[in-house]
């Protein structure tokens, strides 16, 4: 089993957490510091890998990117982050970063050239539908094609062979130079195929086990996870589903998902999130806050690569304010959350039961019991098994659970944490008692 197949992510948005201006105006700073902090505070919580970024040196948010060779001086040098990969490795956690190929910012080389000398410039056919009898709002002469209809982001043309070659150059000095294990495609949903195909082979032959993991909002995620593309994309439809299943008591929703996309991904794990840092906290889109455990406990227990969006873990809330994203992305300081919230500690204890639990993520998923507001379903392994089993209603619920095999012993694994919670192996079957909003998760063995 690869590295990402049972790993637990750590997300960071650097430039939020460390309350970098918002703005690139060329002042150089250090947060290193604190985002190794964060980082072990991150490998404290039982994550065994960190997905960082927007990294490279940007015009703004991040994602205009003027150049992928150079950690954005807001945060660091490249020594900086060289050194934070070397400390993730000697704890056992892997890195991903942000790769932004569908689009540059206006300070990029290419474009600056091209501002420059217009038609003269070597690299017109780097960008897509350059057309110099055009004009836009920087009065630049010329329009191009953009990502989402900011002209700010302006749109490569990954279909010139030149283009590809620099982005893959690019990709292998962040291998050779920070010895990166993967990276996270921005807007995967919009590149082209035959370049996500060309780099699949090029991150293999740079590491075997190199993880190429995708932005896909919608659609059939089996059309870019796949043997010759991406290994995984971004489960938006399960995170969906997560909040909106709580919020209207229908576990339907969520089961309807699960098997939907397990059907359709053919057992390939997608990434699954509460929240990142383009959706509001998970905290605030939840009408019932004591339904943050059941999505917390399904996040790890559901087939899947879980990721944890750096303050979540505190019960933080985020909203979006006048289409500004950057609630979503704050700057926090670890001696603030001192008194740790039990939100904490079930983010800590689910992620040591997928270290001590194969079938979390090996584990065949099977659904054993569904109505509006309960919800079982089993992760099988080689004649052992973990059963989640959760009540979303506000009233107490009785159910009972058929074994998916004959077991002959049962753990209540997270007793300490829900004592309430109580479960007994009775005639081929589980006999569940949960409180109101709670859940627990079972071990089965024959």
């Amino acid at each position: 089993m690869a590295w990402y197949d049972s790993a637990v992510f750590y997300h960071i948005y650097p430039l939020g957490l460390c309350g970098c201006a918002q703005e690139n105006t060329g002042v150089s700073e250090s947060h290193f510091d604190k985002l190794e902090q964060w980082v072990e505070h991150g490998a404290d919580i039982g994550c065994t890998a960190l997905y960082i970024g927007p990294l490279f040196e940007s015009e703004g948010h991040g994602y205009e990117t003027r150049d992928y060779r150079l950690v954005d001086r807001r945060l660091g040098t490249n020594e900086d982050f060289k050194r934070l990969v070397e400390k993730c490795h000697q704890s056992d956690m892997h890195v991903i970063v942000d790769g932004v190929f569908n689009h540059v910012g206006r300070g990029f080389f290419a474009f600056r050239d091209v501002k420059e000398k217009r038609e003269h410039s070597p690299y017109c056919g780097w960008f897509r539908n350059l057309n110099f009898g055009g004009n836009n709002e920087y009065n630049d002469g010329f329009s191009y094609d953009n990502w989402g209809g900011y002209n700010l982001l302006v749109k490569l043309n990954l279909q010139n062979p030149e283009v590809r070659e620099y982005l893959f150059d690019v990709v292998r000095f962040w291998v050779e130079e920070f010895d990166i294990d993967g990276i996270r495609l921005d807007a995967a949903d919009v590149l082209d195929f035959e370049f996500m195909k060309q780099l699949r082979t090029v991150t293999r032959d740079l590491k075997p086990d190199f993880w190429l993991m995708g932005e896909v909002i919608h659609g059939d995620y089996s059309r870019w996870a796949n043997d010759e593309m991406l290994h995984s994309v971004t489960n938006y439809e399960l995170h969906k589903g997560l909040y909106s299943g709580h919020n209207d008591h229908n576990y339907f929703e969520i089961a309807h998902s699960v098997k939907r996309l397990n059907d359709l991904c053919r057992g390939r794990k997608l990434y699954t999130f509460l929240d990142n840092h383009d959706v509001e906290r998970i905290y605030s889109k939840l009408n019932n806050k004591e339904h943050l455990p059941l999505v917390t406990i399904l996040l790890y227990t559901l087939y899947g690569i879980p990721s944890l969006y750096y303050g979540s873990e505190f019960g933080i809330e985020g909203k979006k304010e006048k289409g500004s994203d950057w609630n979503l992305r704050p700057c926090l300081e670890l001696e603030d959350f001192k008194n740790e919230p039990e939100i904490t500690g079930l983010c800590r204890s689910l992620a040591l039961l997928k270290k001590e639990y194969p079938a979390l993520n090996e584990g065949e998923y099977r659904e054993l019991y569904l109505r509006n507001r309960q919800f079982a379903f089993g992760r099988i392994l080689d004649g052992n098994g973990v059963i989640t089993a959760l009540n979303c209603d506000d009233a107490p619920a009785e159910f009972t659970v058929p074994l998916p095999f004959a077991a002959q012993s049962m753990e209540n694994l997270l007793e300490d944490l829900v004592p309430e919670a109580k479960a007994e192996l009775e005639d081929g079957s589980i006999k569940v008692v949960l409180p109101a909003n709670t859940g627990l998760v079972l071990s089965l063995a024959s």
